[in-house]
């Protein structure tokens, strides 16, 4: 009977929520008030003032100035306006609009009704327009200049507020806009506010329950309100039902608990989740929530290692920041399932979410895909604000915590980070810092007793936490990569769990070099590897190679291998994060190869990989694999018959080299044997061009992969002259490449000077996508840099323009 009525239910079901994502108009600016939103104005009319745009929704109105190098981003008001059909099928239903995040402070009208707030750019929240629609549909706007359609306005603010969280020191934007889904959602007159499913399993897995509680959302329209619930394994089958009543009160209730035999459990490799369908009400008024849950046992061990399901696991990490190439913020469902499977492609299966509360469509992807979760509130640099600020970190966890508590994949609810970084206000008390985290630390035990409470990078807190992370920078902003386990250990020492987030370094995408460690000579050692005021600066300070280094991607490659193949040698070790996944735009950095972007990714901004990220997946997957380094290094250079390092990423057993038709012999991975796990051969190069092949085995799987380039010995001097060429059109895209070169025409092939390209006539160059190949200002890599544009009939002119040197054209 209940599998019937579930059923029955669908087609109601299908109603309940649609996202709102076309229709938009758009302006960025102020108004001088909602009235300037709706009211009527003749079409052309000259008093038609601001000028709104038409947009889609996911939309940010940072989506190209964040990473414009000639201005700073901007922080203010913007308004979106629309109007909706609405029809709610439920009699005496609620109409609601959801909002997955909007930032950073919100307000919604319904025609000139103020009808809900936010404060807070990442959590999901709710409007309940019902009783303000009801009233709009009596007046006379309503039945004859509207005619029926129902006009929305929404003001989203990203200005400056020190008494907001995060704070504007942090390195990342604090971007403006509906930049997440919202939805539309129709409810019957009593439905669930929220549902707590809490999963509990031995560390054998032989017993779990599932204890379910759940909120009515207004329950005052009703008494006992029917409820039924349904429990679905893996394979889709029944394993638990319950019928029963909620009582018409506020908060949490317990509903019932299930007991599972056996549960098949949740783990990266095996992402196991069940299905808890539930219903409140019946027939007209039944409303039908689904959740997915898993049943997992967690340990972080006390001096030790992680443990998940009763065995250890090694957390391989990275973070995400939300921030894509042209659209900033406003990243579409399809990209952002993209960059989550290039993640589980790389073998990540932990992850950071930096540093604030993310689209449920990635909480739901690390739920399906099989990776363990770090969510944190964004009480992020600044120092501690007033009761407004605190008022909001406090409402941010608790939303956290009760919008992700279902999640599998969550394991450690983050209090802050960098919390030990002042000048956000005139005072910077430890102790109140203290008793702040204090306070965040037992709101999320009594939240969630069951998962684990973390910060990064704040020692005079690190005791409160449950897990603590150091600031650890081997390589980058102090010492050598070669300091890391012995800097790692010291560290693990000092807290009662010790989990590593946040490492790695910048890297120039497309920009490579023969000898990428020279700049270590230079660095001290003895000093730590933490990060300190000022070591992100390009500019003064001790020697380090953030600063001296050269960023190429040769040395992040060289980074990233040293530290992966030393956490191979750490029982200890619970895990490690590296920061970030992508690369992302930040207001901090303009000095930076590409302006204003934070380059520390693996992969670039529009989810071009780095070479670093077959590092990674030469240590971290299974999937037979092999990648020879250079793929975008089209000329290397050095003596007429010397000896070149070749370095293959696999995690085959064995790879076998060939330049130009010859083998050089087969090298057996040893993950111990630096660089590239053994993978490295010392070969000559012919002067011009040359092929080099490499054939890897796994058992009786094989793979292969390889690369072309030009080998270069003439020397070069002092960048003289700068040459602009296309190099491909096709698919409505021309791409055109600078170079620069001596007074005798060699390429300078380690030249970074700093490039300007603009153009004139018809077409839209593709710059300001925080990329190497989409920047209208950018450091040369390797002496050449490339840029795209799109092409329309008509002339057109590219130009490309380096300080010191003739500005070159070309016509088009």
């Amino acid at each position: 009977m209940l599998a019937t009525l579930l059923a029955a239910l669908g087609a109601v079901h299908a109603q309940q929520k649609q996202r709102l994502t076309g229709g938009w108009e758009f302006v960025r600016q102020d108004l001088g008030g909602v009235w300037e939103a709706v009211r009527p104005v003749p079409a052309g009319a000259p008093e038609s003032v601001p000028l709104w745009e038409p947009v889609s929704l996911p939309h940010c109105f940072n989506a190209r100035d964040a990473v414009d190098p000639d201005v700073n981003y901007y922080q203010g008001p913007g308004w979106y306006r629309t109007q909706l059909t609405l029809q709610n099928p439920y009699p005496g239903g609620r109409t609601l609009l959801h909002f997955e995040g909007a930032g950073q402070k919100t307000d919604v009208y319904l025609y000139t009704t103020k009808v809900g707030s936010h404060v807070g750019g990442y959590d999901e929240w709710s409007v309940d327009i019902t009783e303000a629609l009801a009233a709009f549909q009596q007046t006379d706007e309503a039945k004859t200049r509207f005619k029926g359609l129902v006009p929305l306005s929404i003001r989203c603010d990203n200005s400056r507020d020190l008494e907001l969280i995060p704070s504007d020191l942090s390195d990342f934007n604090l971007y403006g806009g509906l930049y997440r889904y919202l939805n539309l959602e129709y409810r019957p007159a009593v439905s669930l506010e929220r549902l707590m499913a809490k999963t509990d399993v031995d560390a054998a897995g032989k017993a779990g329950t599932l204890s379910v509680k759940a909120a009515l959302l207004n329950p005052a329209a009703g008494g006992a309100t029917p409820v039924a619930l349904r429990l679905l394994d893996p394979r889709g089958k029944s394993v638990g039902q319950f019928r029963g009543n909620l009582q018409g009160q506020a908060g949490e209730q317990p509903v019932h608990q299930f007991r599972v035999k056996s549960p098949r459990l949740w783990s990266p490799t095996s992402p196991q989740l069940y299905t808890l369908e539930t219903t409140v009400g019946s027939g007209t008024q039944a409303y039908k929530q689904t959740e997915k849950v898993g049943f997992r046992h967690i340990e972080f061990v006390e001096k030790g290692p992680f443990k998940l399901n009763g065995q250890r696991l090694l957390l391989r990490g990275t973070h995400r920041h939300e921030d894509h190439a042209g659209v900033a913020a406003a990243m579409t469902e399809p990209m952002i399932r993209r960059e989550m499977v290039m993640m589980k492609q790389m073998g990540v299966n932990f992850i950071r979410l930096g540093h604030y509360q993310q689209s449920p469509i990635v909480l739901n992807l690390c739920d399906s895909l099989g990776i363990l979760v770090w969510e944190e509130i964004p009480w992020c640099r600044g120092g501690l604000g007033g009761p407004v600020y605190q008022a909001q970190a406090r409402r941010m966890l608790t939303n956290m915590i009760q919008q992700h508590y279902n999640r599998p994949s969550v394991i450690i609810w983050g209090l802050g980070n960098e919390n030990d970084w002042p000048n956000d206000f005139p005072e910077f008390d430890k102790q109140k810092i203290r008793a702040f985290m204090t306070e965040l630390n037992d709101l999320s035990h009594q939240l969630d007793p069951a998962r684990y409470t973390a910060i990064r990078r704040c020692d005079f807190c690190k005791d409160i936490v449950d897990v603590y992370s150091p600031s650890i920078w081997a390589g980058w902003y102090r010492g050598i990569y070669t300091d890391y386990k012995d800097v790692s250990r010291k560290e693990f020492e000092g807290v009662k769990r010790f989990l590593h987030v946040e490492w790695g370094g910048d890297s120039h995408a497309g920009r490579h070099s023969e000898n990428p460690d020279n700049a270590l000579v230079k660095v001290s050692r003895g000093e730590g590897a933490d990060e300190r005021a000022g070591d992100a600066s390009l500019f003064g300070g001790s020697a380090r190679a953030s600063k001296d280094g050269d960023w190429s991607e040769s040395y992040l490659c060289n980074l990233v291998d040293w530290h992966l193949k030393e956490q191979e040698t750490m029982p200890w070790l619970s895990g490690t994060a590296y920061w970030p996944f992508k690369d992302f735009s930040t207001p901090v950095r303009p000095d930076n190869p590409v302006p204003y972007m934070n380059q520390k990714g693996v992969v670039e901004r529009d989810f071009t990989p780095k070479e670093a990220f077959y590092v990674f997946q030469s240590y971290w997957t299974a999937q037979p694999m092999a990648h020879i380094y250079g793929h975008s290094w089209p000329v290397r250079w050095g003596e007429e018959g010397e000896q070149k390092m070749v370095k293959v990423y696999s995690n085959c057993e064995q790879a076998e080299l060939f330049v130009n038709g010859k083998s050089y012999g087969v090298r057996k991975r040893n993950a111990q044997d630096f660089p590239a796990a053994g993978l490295y051969w010392n070969v000559p190069f012919k002067t011009g061009p040359n092929e080099v092949r490499v054939v890897a085995r796994q058992g009786k799987q094989t793979v292969q992969d390889q690369i072309s380039f030009r080998y270069q010995t003439q020397k070069w001097g002092k960048p003289a002259k700068l040459t602009l060429e296309k190099i491909a059109d096709a698919n409505g895209l021309v791409t055109v490449e600078a170079k620069l070169f001596d007074a005798q025409g060699v390429q300078c092939l380690d030249a970074a000077n700093w490039l300007h390209f603009s153009l004139a006539g018809a077409g839209k160059l593709l710059d300001d996508l925080g990329t190497s190949s989409g920047a209208r200002k950018v450091q040369a890599y390797n002496g050449r840099a490339i840029i795209r544009l799109q092409a329309r009939p008509g002339q057109t002119a590219v130009a490309a323009a380096s300080p010191g040197l003739d500005t070159v054209l070309l016509p088009l």
